[in-house]
């Protein structure tokens, strides 16, 4: 009898009895079989539901099998499927019958869609923590060796994936590393490092180095890549003395591929394999790839090595670092500055002021602040944003003093920019460069630049000015803002531009949750009712706007009054 009938059968009895509890499990499993995709779905996310009430021995028996000729579905139902299954040992009577969900995994694993063979992957690597190294040996083994020998190159993916979980023999996937489908020695690759971390170092000398070499060899750069993650975790392993003769060549070939995808891995890698080769090596080696990686002609590469600039030279050796990055480094970085892509300007952006903090005060004001300066003025707001964001790490080198004379300027020339686009960009950025440099240091020198916002002639401007004021008032407290930014804007209502009378309101809409009921009450709802007798029919539509939205934050015997007020001007 199917798992299906026995279970509406079961549904049945139960009813017979008043006990109707087993009837939605009986609907859920139909609704394995059903056409609507979401039905199957949402019943493959309650799988776990279907198996409690099953018991641990049908679910072995029946629930298993049945998912196990269902395989043939949607992709998004076998995700779900291969995920669920991953969670499956105790409802299958815990890890003594742990291996009872294989034969479903295995059959996901070897399916065309890659999102479902990797959970499926995934899922048994998961279980197969819970098998005896008995089971192992006796259920995993097999499966492992099954999959490697597939017809399929999904099955063979697959397989490459769950040597790393056991001590097996490395005959399968060494054919798996030359294994005549490119995606099964792209498998291979990615997953080589993983499994030399099992092995015996011996074994990693004799036989994983052999492979490594030969991946990173491959015809196709789409191997060849992957096979640079491996370069990391093998150069992990090895001692000091093995790493010039095992490993360099191979990596000295991959920095100076044909291929801008593998010279790119390398360069997003760079870190990680300067960790792993040691200060000798990265001396001799390592700083002359990294300087023909921030030349490269391909600006993908340059804009990834660009990126690990202060990482670099952050772990170079200490007793010549500054020496290094002088003399090799930072003429490539004064290269960059001026870029012709503007992704290689903006990665190099958001590091380079790291570097203040490595070279010290000196060198900083002489070699580095121009260029911050060229990168405050570059044409991309990216570039702009990223310098201004990592303003605190020069700050604390060379102090706020020293920042004012020289970058400030600068952003100060932006904010009166005749481009109301590029106004808009430093806008933008001022809470945070605020954050940066304190409130007295701001009210010394920016705040009056804020307030010239608001009466632009750009609306955009001084919408964005609006909002920059609540922004500043969130970061600097509400007694700040009575003090500096209120009176000044309230002033604002008796200008005779309607516009800047417009922006009053607009502004004390923006202010009053941010500035509290106390602000809000006693300084602007008087100027706000003031400014329902304006001449400008515009202005008084919008005070009514004001009323109602500072409403909530008013103390509440002026509600009364302000409901009253919005009553008469509905009559109006």
């Amino acid at each position: 009898m199917s798992l299906l009938v026995c279970l509406f059968g079961i549904s049945k009895m139960a009813g017979a009895d008043g006990d109707d509890s087993l009837y939605p499990i009986a609907v859920l499993i139909d609704e394995l079989r059903n056409e609507d995709v979401q039905l199957r779905l949402n019943s493959i996310k309650k799988l776990s539901t279907i198996a409690l009430a099953l018991g641990v021995e049908r679910t072995r028996t029946e629930l298993l099998p049945f998912l196990t000729d269902t395989i043939y579905d949607e992709d998004e139902v076998l995700l779900a499927l291969a995920e669920q299954l991953g969670n499956f040992t105790m409802l299958v009577g815990g890890p003594e019958y742990v291996h009872c969900l294989l034969p479903p995994l295995e059959s996901l694993a070897t399916v065309e869609e890659t999102v479902v063979r990797d959970k499926a992957v995934e899922s048994l690597r998961k279980i197969s923590q819970e098998h005896s190294p008995v089971d192992l040996e006796v259920h995993f083994e097999p499966l492992v060796k099954r999959l490697a020998s597939g017809d399929w190159f999904t099955s063979r993916t697959s397989a490459c994936g769950l040597f790393s979980v056991f001590m097996y023999d490395d005959m399968h996937f060494r054919t798996l590393c030359s294994d005549d489908t490119p995606m099964v020695r792209r498998a291979a690759a990615s997953k080589l490092g993983e499994f030399a971390k099992v092995l015996e170092l011996d074994y990693v000398k004799s036989d994983i180095i052999s492979l490594f070499t030969a991946l990173a060899s491959d015809e196709q750069d789409s191997v060849r890549l992957l096979a640079v993650e491996a370069c990391v975790s093998i150069a992990t392993l090895l001692p000091q003395e093995d790493l010039e003769t095992l490993v360099m060549p191979t990596l000295r070939q991959a920095a100076e591929d044909k291929s801008w995808r593998v010279r790119y891995m390398v360069a997003d890698k760079f870190s990680e394999l300067q960790k792993a080769v040691g200060p000798e090596i990265t001396k001799n080696d390592l700083v002359p790839a990294f300087q023909n990686l921030l030349k490269d002609c391909e600006a993908e590469v340059r804009a990834a090595a660009a990126n690990k600039v202060k990482e670099f030279c952050e772990n170079l050796p200490e007793d010549n670092r500054e020496q290094i990055i002088m003399t090799h480094i930072l003429p490539c970085v004064k290269e960059l500055v001026s870029d012709t892509n503007q992704h290689v300007k903006s990665a190099l952006a958001s590091v380079i002021m790291g570097l203040s903090t490595i070279l010290g005060k000196d060198n900083t004001i002489e070699h580095l602040l121009p260029l911050f300066l060229a990168q405050l003025k570059d044409e991309c707001p990216e570039v702009r944003l990223n310098i201004i964001s990592n303003l605190d790490c020069v700050n604390e080198v060379i102090g706020i003093r020293q920042l004012s004379q020289s970058l400030l300027p600068a952003i100060v020339e932006l904010a009166e920019d005749a481009k109301w686009r590029v106004r808009l960009a430093i806008i933008e950025y001022m809470p945070l460069l605020a954050g940066q440099l304190g409130v007295e240091f701001f009210d010394e020198k920016l705040n009056t630049l804020c307030m010239a916002w608001l009466i632009d002639h750009v609306y955009a401007i001084r919408e964005a000015a609006t909002c920059n004021l609540m922004k500043l008032v969130e970061k600097f407290g509400a007694e700040w803002a009575q003090n500096t930014i209120v009176p000044k804007v309230l002033g604002m209502a008796n200008d005779p531009n309607y516009l800047h009378r417009m922006t009053t309101l607009f502004c004390i809409n923006a202010l009053s949750e941010a500035c509290g009921q106390d602000i809000t009450t006693k300084q602007m709802l008087p100027v706000v009712l003031k400014m329902s007798n304006d001449q400008v029919a515009n202005v008084r539509f919008n005070v009514a706007k004001s009323l109602q939205k500072i409403g909530p934050v008013l103390d509440s015997k002026y509600v009364v009054f302000v409901i009253a007020k919005l009553d008469v001007f509905y009559l109006q």
